[in-house]
């Protein structure tokens, strides 16, 4: 039976495997301790996608002490040869004589083969130890390989009385310099950063991470870019997509720009199906930054997974001044989305709210 020594070296490998967050995917964020009772002998995560895994990580730290170990995984021990041998090969090379994982793995290839091999080769296997924190930081991978979709992080700044702008339109800046520092540690983790057409029209931003983080965001724009934009101009630096109706005969498209003609009959259906395109390519989180129509759509669709908003103590007014949701929203208040884990930080004077779209 699992133990309290078990689930303290899980809660150790689950704070390893976060360390790889934005620079594994899409592969799992994955983290592994090597123990001999309550004795750390190696740790390991992953810390490049196609590098070593966690698990052979952990047994080069622990060289020959491995042998007789428990290995706590964050996640199912692979069995299959893709960028890198299977960790379940490892592992019984090394002599171990216990494995311990939280997530059975549903990647297609493994989803169960490495428990299967492990108990094959008479190492003592437990399950389910610390799942609860490891799917929550496993969440995006998860989604991807079931649903084929990214995880979608929500983000917006607001005004105290709920305003992304003035009725003019002006909005730079409603949050403070340490705020828009916590957006590019954001969009420096992310796979695409999505924003409407009136965003990109009215702001002429450059959806860029500064300074640059472990990933570079592909721009994606729900609607043409303007060929003089801040986005067309620096194609160099970020790839640049223009989301645009299938049904419209001709696209205007900026050197360098892909264009991306997608069905459906609304701006929530077509946001869907941007999304099904960007799972197909392995994207595993994107950030959609606005505006109100953009992030309605999202909304509409239950397509959000996780919110971040920054609330700066600011009054603005004005009945046509736009607000963060936008889209048909919801006509009774009981089934207003609720979120989970929430935590909140004031950054820069700003409050920064963040958690998870709490689903059944």
């Amino acid at each position: 039976m699992p133990t309290q020594t078990d689930a303290a070296m899980m809660a150790l490998a689950v704070r390893l495997a976060a360390r790889g967050e934005g620079a594994v995917e899409p592969n799992p964020m994955v983290g592994c301790v090597l123990a001999h009772g309550d004795q750390v002998v190696g740790k390991g995560w992953h810390q490049q996608f196609g590098g070593p895994h966690a698990e052979v990580n952990a047994l080069a730290a622990a060289g020959e002490r491995a042998a007789g170990a428990t290995a706590y995984v964050t996640l199912e021990p692979c069995c299959h040869t893709g960028k890198t041998p299977p960790c379940t090969g490892a592992l019984i090379a090394a002599g171990v004589a216990r494995v311990v994982f939280a997530v059975r793995d549903p990647f297609p290839q493994v989803n169960g083969g490495g428990l299967q091999q492990l108990t094959e080769a008479g190492i003592e296997c437990h399950t389910g130890v610390g799942e609860e924190d490891a799917r929550r930081l496993l969440a995006p991978y998860l989604k991807l390989t079931q649903a084929g979709r990214p995880w979608v992080i929500a983000k917006w700044a607001m005004t105290l009385d709920g305003k992304l702008a003035t009725s003019t339109g002006s909005s730079q800046w409603i949050s403070s310099p340490e705020s828009r520092e916590i957006v590019h540690q954001l969009r420096g983790r992310v796979d695409a950063i999505i924003v409407g057409a009136g965003t990109a029209r009215d702001d002429d931003p450059l959806l860029t991470a500064r300074p640059a983080g472990p990933r570079t965001a592909a721009r994606v724009v729900l609607g043409e870019v303007a060929p003089g934009s801040q986005l067309a101009r620096t194609i160099d630096q970020a790839p640049v997509i223009s989301v645009v109706p299938s049904q419209v005969a001709r696209h205007r498209a900026a050197d360098g720009v892909e264009v991306l003609a997608l069905g459906g009959r609304n701006h929530t259906e077509r946001l869907a199906s941007l999304l099904d395109e960007l799972g197909a390519r392995r994207m595993t989180n994107v950030l959609i930054e606005g505006g109100a129509r953009g992030l309605g759509a999202a909304f509409d669709g239950g397509l959000i997974d996780e919110v971040h908003a920054f609330v700066a103590p600011k009054l603005c007014g004005g009945a046509d001044a736009p607000s963060p949701i936008g889209g048909h929203g919801l006509a009774d208040m009981t089934k207003a989305l609720a979120l989970s884990d929430v935590a909140f930080d004031t950054p820069g004077g700003d409050v920064y709210v963040r958690g998870r779209v709490a689903r059944a």
